[in-house]
């Protein structure tokens, strides 16, 4: 029964490092996560949230939208309905923001998953067909996962996979 119970606290504090990943954290860069309200969606993977007294440009990891603001590039395909799907369900939400290993792109916007209670939001545009994945390491906790889900959006022609 001892051994049994030793293995099992093994397993676990394997399972944690290997998710937890602490030795990537910079202690110097803040909390790990942090509370905000979505005052603003940009597009289907941008938003403006409020955190503590300030608003800050938050790009999603992982995912990526088609285009529907960027400067000299039109429209793409599905663009407006990512964007549409992200407005309903972020705007107005308390959302919990958690970062990646990189805080902040070259544009200066905060690298967050956002969260929604207990549901991970990122994954559901993939899932919808609403964005493709997009991999940027360090940031690539949930790489594999959401390749999974595209791939399996793109195999049923759900979303952009379907129209465009």
């Amino acid at each position: 029964m001892r051994r049994e119970w030793i293995g099992s606290a093994v397993l676990l504090a394997a399972v944690a490092l290997l998710v937890l990943r602490p030795w990537e954290v910079d202690p110097e860069a803040g909390p790990l996560s942090v509370a905000a309200e979505v005052v603003r969606v940009v597009d289907g993977d941008t938003i403006e949230a409020r955190i503590g007294n300030e608003v800050e440009d938050v790009r999603l990891i992982g995912i990526d939208t088609p285009e529907t603001v960027k400067p000299g590039t039109p429209v793409q395909c599905f663009g407006e309905r990512a964007s549409h799907f992200t407005k309903r369900r972020l705007t107005g939400q308390r959302a919990r923001l958690v970062f990646g290993v990189e805080r902040r792109d070259v544009y200066g916007r905060l690298l967050a998953y956002a969260y929604l209670g207990d549901r991970f939001f990122n994954p559901i545009l993939v899932r919808r067909g609403l964005a493709r994945t997009l991999t940027i390491p360090p940031n690539d906790r949930f790489a594999v996962r959401f390749r999974r889900l595209e791939l399996a959006a793109a195999r049923v022609g759900r979303g952009l996979w379907g129209a465009c």
